[in-house]
C-alpha cells in the first residue's frame, strides 16, 4: 500500500519561511513524478509545485514561482517545499501526490497523480 505523509505544517508570519515534507513509503520512489498542491477553504485543489525523478524536470504554479522551491531526496523517499516570502493568500492545506506512471512529466493537473496524502496546515498570519 502507498503511503505519503506530509509534515512540518504550522502557523508562520508573512514574508516568513516553512519547509514541508513528504515521506513516502510502500513502493519505490526514485522513478515517479511528485507534486505538490493546496487547498483553501471553500477554494478549488490547486497546482503549487511538481518535480519529475531526477529532479531536472520542475514546475510552479505562477503564484509561487520565485517565492518556493520544490526538491526531493530519492535516498530517503521524501519530497519537499521549501516556502519563502510567505503571504496569507499561501494559506492551505498542502498536499503531497506520487503518479504511477515512471519517468514522468510533473503535470499540474491533479488528474495525473495516483496517489495522495493527508495534507499539513500552513497558516499564514498577517
Amino acid at each position: 500500500q502507498v503511503r505519503l505523509v506530509e509534515s512540518g505544517g504550522g502557523l508562520v508570519q508573512a514574508g516568513g519561511s516553512l519547509r514541508i515534507s513528504c515521506a513516502v513509503s510502500g513502493r519505490p520512489f526514485s522513478n515517479h513524478a511528485m507534486g505538490w498542491f493546496r487547498q483553501a477553504p471553500g477554494k478549488e485543489r490547486e497546482f503549487v509545485a511538481g518535480i519529475n525523478w531526477r529532479s531536472d524536470r520542475t514546475n510552479y504554479a505562477n503564484s509561487v514561482k520565485g517565492r518556493f522551491t520544490i526538491s526531493r531526496d530519492n535516498d530517503k523517499s521524501t519530497l519537499y517545499l521549501q516556502m519563502n516570502i510567505l503571504k496569507p493568500e499561501d494559506t492551505a492545506v498542502y498536499y503531497c501526490a506520487i503518479q504511477s506512471v515512471q519517468f514522468g512529466l510533473p503535470f499540474a493537473d491533479p488528474k495525473e497523480y495516483d496517489y495522495w496524502g493527508q495534507g499539513t496546515q500552513v497558516a499564514v498570519s498577517s
